[in-house]
């Protein structure tokens, strides 16, 4: 198993570590309810080290990336990310990521976390001639998100740097410790999130020096398990259970957020197209709230039901530490996403009540 730069400095305060891919990763550090509230509270740390990070250089790199992923990159400014995905022919989500716009090169940060097969799957389209070169910088580069109310004070604080403005789809680039480092306002919890992207050999003086200034405002290390109660609360789909094989983007709201019907030829395009064209989009991703007396929470893939006709699945699910209710992000027929309308849930030898709901369920 691969780790962390941060490996040592997670032992040191109590980690208790989980599989993430190949690497071994914070499961959680005592009590994954109480790092849940940090964040939602005050403000909380997690490593992002184990995600997959690309770099691309050459001339050719733009118009080589617009060529294969699903979102148009050529307006992109320096300064600025998007989401994107990589689809099959068939129009399957297959990756999901960010794509960051430096000066001399692209970043490709996979928030899909699935270790090098983002890497794997680009290198079959870098064809003869292209001039584009991709680098897997996974272990040469590390990751933070420092997430909160006052995660913005907290990196002022930090670094010196005035963060309150920066806006969701946008970073910057400092200097710290005589080295380049990111700092990108992005979306994994519903509070203020900030992914720092440093060199490995860095990383850990940048963990120190966020405990130095955050411990007086109560900073606290988050896990695996809280990243994802905050992230079904936050309504955010993820790949595997949310982007996956069975899953075309419309259906998981991913519509002129990380697709484009317009910017010409990508794997998976015409299925897209066709699906906006006839307006044919089976399912929808949609927040459930369900009422299960013993604080039952579903498995991902349990059936939902109207009346006696199976008319969809969970994805994903917990009992949430903010609104103290089970919840989970569904995929019910089209005719069944409309929030209020009440379905049920299979919970052998029962079924419990559940209501559609809006996403996200936090914040309201």
């Amino acid at each position: 198993m691969k780790h962390s730069p941060l490996h040592s400095q997670h032992e040191s305060i109590g980690a208790q570590f989980e599989p993430a891919g190949d690497w071994e990763m914070p499961g959680h550090y005592d009590d994954p309810v109480a790092e849940h509230l940090a964040v939602r509270q005050s403000v909380g740390v997690a490593d992002l080290s184990h995600r997959g990070l690309l770099q691309v250089t050459g001339d050719d790199r733009v118009t080589w990336l617009q060529s294969i992923i699903s979102n148009d990159i050529l307006p992109l400014q320096t300064g600025q990310w998007l989401y994107s995905s990589f689809m099959s022919h068939k129009g399957k989500i297959l990756s999901y990521f960010r794509v960051y716009k430096l000066e001399e090169f692209l970043l490709v940060e996979d928030t899909g976390e699935v270790g090098d097969t983002t890497f794997q799957t680009f290198r079959k389209f870098l064809l003869y001639g292209t001039k584009a070169k991709m680098k897997n910088c996974s272990e040469g580069w590390g990751m933070l998100l420092v997430s909160g109310p006052e995660a913005p004070q907290l990196i002022q604080k930090t670094f010196g740097v005035d963060v309150s403005a920066l806006k969701t789809h946008s970073f910057l680039s400092h200097d710290c410790n005589g080295q380049q480092l990111l700092i990108a306002k992005t979306e994994e919890t519903g509070e203020h999130d900030f992914e720092l992207f440093a060199p490995a050999e860095t990383l850990p003086q940048v963990w120190e020096q966020l405990w130095k200034a955050g411990e007086p405002i109560g900073l606290r290390a988050f896990g695996i398990q809280a990243r994802e109660t905050l992230r079904i609360e936050a309504g955010i789909p993820k790949l595997g259970p949310e982007l996956n094989e069975h899953i075309v983007p419309p259906e998981a709201n991913l519509v002129g957020k990380a697709f484009s019907l317009t910017k010409g030829c990508y794997p998976g395009q015409e299925v897209v197209a066709r699906m906006d064209t006839y307006g044919s989009v089976k399912r929808r991703l949609v927040g459930l709230v369900i009422d299960s007396p013993e604080g039952h929470v579903p498995d991902p893939g349990t059936k939902i039901f109207s009346g006696d006709r199976e008319v969809g699945w969970i994805s994903s699910a917990i009992h949430s530490p903010t609104l103290n209710k089970t919840i989970a992000l569904a995929f019910p027929l089209r005719d069944f996403t409309t929030p209020n309308t009440e379905l049920t849930v299979a919970n052998d030898p029962q079924r419990d009540t559940a209501i559609v709901q809006a996403l996200p369920f936090y914040p309201n």
